[in-house]
């Protein structure tokens, strides 16, 4: 179960986001597409969604080049996506919102007890942490075989933020996050795959601690040969 970009570009207008990005995300399995604002790491994100169109390269999933398939499709067949903003309905109670996701959503209550006083309130009105809470409830809630999780745990306390990224952790799926700076939880935890990304090019592939002992000087380490996962072997060809 892998799903990856290969030589993946994205253009916004004249500007092009992505340079021809090569990433591939194993799972079950956690992911950390790390980088500053405007390094490219949500619109890769988005590209691995169907948010945006490939100006070249593909989206190959499972071995299969799903580059022309819609968002819509790829949710259906079991892709979620938790947006950086709006990724709840404002309008809607947290009941609803669960509700939506599952019927039997009493996981999400013992993932996030936080959650179980405001059930009657309306989404709009919660905090930034606590929409952070009900938005990744629905994706935990979801089972997706694909979790692409903007920023998880902003808006967070510490031990919250610890307790997300073990749930995510612990899912039967590829879990690609996006971050700005590798979370301490997540900075000797074994099996984590990095990827840096800086003005749209990776400049560093390999797990998490191996980051971590680098030398800090220069870009990073040159990437991996395409298509290949840090540890994991090549991905599926597609």
């Amino acid at each position: 179960m892998t799903i990856s970009l290969r030589h993946a570009r994205v253009r916004y207008g004249p500007l092009e986001a992505l340079h021809g990005v090569t990433l591939a995300a194993p799972g079950p399995g956690l992911t950390v597409l790390l980088g500053r604002n405007g390094s490219g790491r949500t619109t890769a994100l988005r590209a691995l969604a169907g948010l945006v169109p490939l100006s070249g390269g593909a989206v190959v999933w499972d071995g299969v080049d799903v580059s022309r398939m819609p968002a819509y499709e790829r949710a259906r067949q079991g892709l979620c996506l938790v947006p950086e903003r709006q990724a709840v309905f404002g309008s809607l109670t947290v009941h609803e919102n669960l509700e939506l996701a599952s019927g039997d959503y009493g996981f999400a209550l013992e993932a996030y007890p936080q959650l179980e006083p405001l059930l009657t309130r309306r989404a709009g009105t919660l905090s930034g942490g606590e929409q952070r809470m009900l938005a990744l409830s629905r994706a935990l809630l979801a089972r997706a075989r694909v979790v692409l999780v903007d920023e998880p745990a902003q808006g967070m306390s510490p031990a919250v933020a610890a307790r997300t990224y073990e749930l995510l952790g612990a899912l039967d799926a590829c879990v690609v996050i996006a971050e700005q700076r590798l979370p301490p939880g997540l900075q000797d935890r074994g099996g984590v795959i990095v990827y840096e990304l800086r003005r749209g090019t990776v400049v560093f592939s390999g797990e998490a601690g191996e980051r971590e002992r680098r030398p800090r000087t220069g870009a990073g380490r040159p990437p991996r040969s395409p298509g290949t996962a840090p540890g994991r072997g090549p991905s599926p060809a597609g």
